[in-house]
């Protein structure tokens, strides 16, 4: 199993890129950050010094979006990165939930989703492609590979992750709520023909190491309100209690107030009260080692080839160097 680790993109840039040392240090092999340019300092900048700061590390957002930069823009942002480091970048992209809602505007629908994946991969990795029905292609990328990974939770964004993307992002860690999308986005590759073991499952959550679980919980509880936004979008398409939509992951909405990006992804996120600890320990991975290891592999039977911890809380350093010396020699020793 690969590790990741997810970063907001907080100043000082220096301090994201000393914790993404500190992960390759300990053997994780992904470096992630949140892509939403009003509430955090812009990655792609941030990624040219990782990368130049790191030996193997593979560098991305989760997720970016097709609309805060143009598919050309985006592509040649990613192109420029391999050209310089060596192919050490992963596109991940979803429809938009901080990065567009907070300056207003609605996320991307499907549709939009589905051809800038194509289109940003093809460009990314040299081939031509068309931009507004004009043929577009990089002239100047050589040997390019560009895997694209696309974040969904509903059955019509898992079915497009199955049709078209190189990699699937899920943002929670339930091991029955994995299983079904898992199902469903491999569901949807092999109905496309494509070889549905192909496409890299990656989980991402919050992971605490500690034995006080009440103070991990309160550190990890702005988690499920984050994933609320998007289930929040299920129920309002879906409807309360479709078939369609697991009632484990839209039964813990109900008392959702409403939600300020102010504070998206802090700990104490004061739109997080609705949360029970029922779906913090569901959702992210806390407690001593043992029962980060004990889960982890739980998700590695299940076909999760890499989970991404996020780091959203008060003992980053803590559990990137646990996850080193306990946790990734467990899964992969």
């Amino acid at each position: 199993m690969d590790f990741g680790l997810v970063l907001q993109t907080d100043p000082p840039a220096s301090a994201v890129v000393d914790l993404m040392r500190r992960a390759e240090r300990n053997g994780f092999r992904y470096g992630w950050t949140f892509d939403s340019a009003v509430l955090w300092q812009e990655p792609f900048v941030i990624y040219s010094r990782i990368l130049e700061h790191t030996t193997d590390l593979v560098v991305g957002p989760m997720v970016t979006n097709p609309s805060t930069r143009t598919w050309e823009v985006t592509a040649s942002t990613f192109a420029t990165l391999n050209d310089m480091y060596g192919n050490r970048t992963v596109c991940g992209i979803g429809r938009g939930d901080s990065a567009m809602r907070v300056v207003g505007r609605r996320p991307n629908t499907l549709a939009t989703l589905g051809e800038a994946i194509d289109t940003i991969r093809d460009l990314g990795e040299g081939r031509e492609a068309l931009i507004d029905g004009r043929p577009v292609r990089l002239p100047w990328v050589r040997e390019g590979k560009l895997p694209v990974w696309m974040a969904a939770y509903g059955p019509k964004a898992l079915a497009l992750a199955g049709r078209k993307a190189d990699g699937f992002i899920l943002q929670l860690a339930d091991p029955f709520l994995t299983e079904w999308m898992i199902k469903a986005v491999r569901t949807a590759a092999a109905d496309a023909g494509r070889d549905p073991d192909a496409i890299t499952i990656c989980v991402a959550a919050p992971a605490y190491v500690g034995d006080d679980l009440a103070h991990a919980r309160e550190q990890c509880r702005w988690f499920g309100g984050m994933v609320g936004n998007h289930v929040a979008d299920l129920v309002s398409r879906y409807g309360e209690h479709s078939s369609m939509v697991p009632e484990e992951l839209t039964e813990y909405i109900k008392s959702r107030q409403g939600y300020d990006y102010s504070h998206h992804g802090r700990s104490g996120n004061p739109d997080a009260g609705f949360v029970p600890d029922e779906i913090v320990d569901r959702f992210c991975l806390l407690g001593p080692a043992e029962a980060h290891i004990e889960k982890l592999r739980a998700l590695r039977d299940l076909g999760v080839d890499q989970f991404a911890v996020y780091a959203m809380h008060d003992a980053r350093e803590a559990a990137i160097d646990a996850y080193g010396q306990r946790v990734i020699p467990a899964l992969n020793g």
